[in-house]
């Protein structure tokens, strides 16, 4: 199939980015890296996690950080 006819959302044709801001330290209250968010199954996972599942790691981020700030 060429680029043309691909009909997947452009979201899900692009590279899903590392959420590492080079900030690693893990907390011992979340479990989670102060820098990124993520737990260190996510962390050691992610080189072979599949985009899918990458996006799903982004989501949880999101969730964690309003957690952290208070948001509903």
């Amino acid at each position: 199939m060429s680029a043309s006819q691909d009909h997947t959302p452009p979201q899900d044709r692009t590279p899903v980015p590392s959420p590492c801001i080079n900030v690693c330290k893990m907390s011992a209250a979340t479990g989670w890296c102060e820098g990124c968010l993520r737990t260190i199954d996510e962390i050691a996972g992610w080189s072979s996690f599949d985009d899918a599942a990458k996006r799903a790691v982004w989501d949880a981020i999101e969730r964690r950080h309003a957690q952290l700030v208070g948001s509903p």
